[in-house]
């Protein structure tokens, strides 16, 4: 048997090949991440008398290629996280750092025998994957947006975000398309406000909103001079703003599509959106990877860490936030829902305010209930069910889930 070590990176990767005895039999050489140079590699694993096992890091996205042209060509391929050699790499003595080292580390780890297979979903999951996390991305330029706005609105009205719950509302975003300074709001003729309200809140608002608008900046300390520059600036980032509302509309028309070809219920959860569930369902890939509830925790980084040297106990403890980010922000946003529309999460998250909890420490706790719920529906491939009163409020799997 022998074990080949991979060091991926973007333009090339380093390779090695150590017997069972640990032993280098094909000293560390690179080849360049092209067909070619895949071609190489395989030229020089043919010339191997015996089975070959191979290993890489999962670095970035530039592994899955010569990942999946491994497997085509029949080979056992483990895909590792780096944490795991980082770790391992720590019990040599000399603190050396390369790439051929690296590909040392990989082979001898994988001969070893600590190193597993990595599930790699199917095209249909890493699509859904690769696309919510595309429209993690757009969140977070929305989010940029409109802290840039309410920084122009702190300048010239200060005052504004007393107006609106939503400073980015409908109702709003078409009044800062006409006035965005205090004085240009209180030079605006009070009925020809109060109509411009009434129209963008489809009479749900009017003079009394107006009114208050008008005496707000009456009185407001915002800067004048500005005005020019604040509108068109203000313009420009409300276009961006409805851009993206555009392009995450058209994303989520297509998770939907994506999520319709699997069968799953994690839509039947109150709290989890078709959106979060194609998320979630991309995060997670296949559910039998996971043999526990804990391990599912672990892997969206909702386990808390343990400090704990001879008689000392930390008597704190915070979220590892080890795993993937996009999973946990998805159960985070989905327990965020439940906890205002479903009564037995938002029951359970005052409990735990009542008893002390910090708003996030009683959050991560939401989280993982909420996490149990999506273990079982996706294990037992069945809808969630709601229990009465005087049952589990979840439906078990015959394997411990907590």
């Amino acid at each position: 048997m022998y074990y080949i070590g991979i060091d991926v990176a973007k333009h090339h990767h380093d390779a090695i090949a150590l017997d069972e005895a640990g032993q280098v039999v094909i000293l560390p050489f690179r080849f360049a991440n092209t067909r070619q140079g895949v071609k190489d590699l395989l030229d020089r694993l043919h010339r191997l008398d015996g089975s070959v096992r191979i290993a890489l890091e999962s670095t970035g996205h530039y592994w899955l290629a010569l990942y999946e042209h491994l497997l085509e060509h029949g080979y056992s391929v483990a895909v590792l996280n780096p944490l795991q050699i980082k770790a391992y790499r720590q019990v040599g003595i000399r603190k050396t750092k390369t790439d051929p080292v690296d590909s040392f580390w990989i082979a001898d780890f994988l001969r070893i025998g600590r190193a597993q297979p990595m599930v790699v979903p199917s095209p249909n999951i890493r699509q859904m994957r690769e696309l919510a996390r595309f429209r993690f991305t757009l969140l977070n330029r929305r989010a940029d947006i409109q802290r840039r706005a309410l920084t122009i609105l702190d300048r010239v009205f200060p005052e504004y975000h007393t107006l609106f719950r939503r400073p980015f509302s409908p109702t709003s975003r078409h009044l800062l398309r006409q006035a965005v300074t205090a004085h240009e709001f209180a030079s605006w003729p009070l009925q020809d406000l109060t109509e411009a309200i009434r129209q963008a809140s489809r009479g749900r608002l009017g003079r009394s909103l107006a009114r208050r608008i008008h005496t707000t900046a009456q009185h407001s300390l915002g800067i004048c001079s500005l005005e020019m520059a604040a509108g068109m600036e203000m313009t420009l980032l409300l276009d961006q703003w409805e851009l993206l509302i555009q392009q995450m509309d058209t994303l989520d028309e297509c998770l939907a599509t994506l999520l319709a070809r699997e069968e799953q219920y994690l839509d039947t959860i109150p709290g989890i959106s078709t959106t979060l569930a194609a998320t979630i369902l991309g995060e997670i890939g296949d559910i039998h990877r996971f043999p526990s509830l804990k391990q599912l925790v672990a892997y969206a980084g909702l386990d808390p860490t343990i400090h704990q040297s001879g008689q000392f106990q930390a008597t704190q403890a915070r979220l590892s936030k080890r795993g993937s980010p996009y999973l946990r922000r998805a159960v985070w946003m989905a327990a965020t829902m439940a906890r205002q529309y479903n009564p037995d999460l938002a029951a359970f998250y005052q409990r735990k305010r009542r008893q002390g909890k910090h708003h996030n420490v009683a959050m991560a706790a939401v989280c993982h209930r909420l996490l149990a719920r999506i273990y079982v529906v996706l294990k037992e491939q069945r809808p969630y069910e709601v229990r009465g009163p005087n049952k589990p409020d979840i439906p078990r799997p015959n394997e411990q889930t907590a």
